[in-house]
């Protein structure tokens, strides 16, 4: 792995932890799915555009409809609608934390579903990164955080995983990538509109914070990182690119303590390390294992 490589496998990490510091400053202010919706519709369309502009084909295969359907739904949708609504409630170092362990969701489940074996390196990284998701979630129900949203997280990252075992062998984005998420996230736009047109009322305070972090979580986190990703992913491969989540608990806590004065402990910091070694061990077994013949 070079430094290019590296650098941009932190930014990529940087960029997806932040979204939850950005997105809890813009529930703080505004509805939450209002909000989600129309960051998927401005980020979507401006998606659409740069596609036209790279001319890339709008004539997608039945897989990657299929792609643009289950993502849309279950990661644009369920993944982030669930986040958006309880980080009003809980903070955004809680949703990261949990959402950071769905590398540890995805290699259980596929154990327990799919008859995948596991090797002793990724079994002991799945049991250090479930032992340190329960240490810190313990120590922030004794400081009482709230359960409902705790469970909305919870089954957020549910979802995540979710989209991300259906995908499995699914086709690839070929000459179609930012027409495939653009559209995903205008399939997010549409659902969680829905929801949000029957559920909330319109009522924000406005502030340069709330233009700041709204306009930061459209284009850094939910369009920069997603070509970064793809290009990090076109240089060293997918199994090498996804590494770089055991990054994700440790930025997301830092970034919510630096930006919004959350609560950082001693278990807090304790969980995250042992959170980000067994996703570690997880994806580098990963790694061996495609490598071997």
């Amino acid at each position: 792995m070079d430094l290019k490589a590296l650098a941009m496998g932190i930014a990529f990490a940087v960029m997806w932890s932040s979204a939850f510091t950005s997105a809890t400053m813009i529930v703080q202010a505004a509805p939450p799915l209002t909000a989600l919706a129309l960051r998927f519709l401005l980020a979507g369309l401006t998606g659409v555009l740069i596609a036209r502009c790279l001319g890339q084909s709008f004539r997608l295969t039945r897989g990657q409809w299929r792609t643009v359907l289950v993502f849309g739904l279950l990661q644009n949708a369920l993944y982030l609608g669930l986040n958006f609504v309880a980080m009003k409630i809980t903070g955004a170092s809680v949703a990261a934390i949990v959402a950071s362990a769905m590398p540890l969701l995805v290699a259980l489940a596929g154990w327990a579903f799919y008859g995948e074996r596991l090797s002793g390196l990724a079994a002991g990284g799945l049991i250090a990164g479930i032992f340190g998701v329960a240490l810190i979630m313990g120590a922030r129900i004794q400081g009482g955080v709230d359960p409902f949203g705790l469970m909305l997280v919870c089954f957020g990252a549910l979802a995540l995983t979710g989209a991300t075992l259906s995908m499995r062998g699914a086709a690839g984005a070929g000459n179609s990538l930012f027409v495939i998420v653009s559209l995903q996230m205008l399939v997010g736009a549409a659902a969680v509109g829905l929801v949000a047109g029957v559920t909330e009322t319109w009522v924000v305070d406005w502030s340069w914070r709330l233009l700041w972090a709204f306009l930061y979580t459209v284009y850094a986190p939910g369009l920069l990182a997603t070509w970064i990703w793809f290009l990090l992913v076109q240089r060293i491969g997918a199994v090498k690119a996804a590494t770089f989540h055991f990054l994700n608990p440790f930025f997301g806590v830092l970034i919510a303590w630096v930006l919004l004065g959350e609560t950082l402990g001693i278990w807090d910091v304790v969980g995250v390390v042992v959170i980000a070694a067994g996703i570690l061990a997880v994806q580098l077994s990963r790694a061996q294992s495609a490598k071997a013949p």
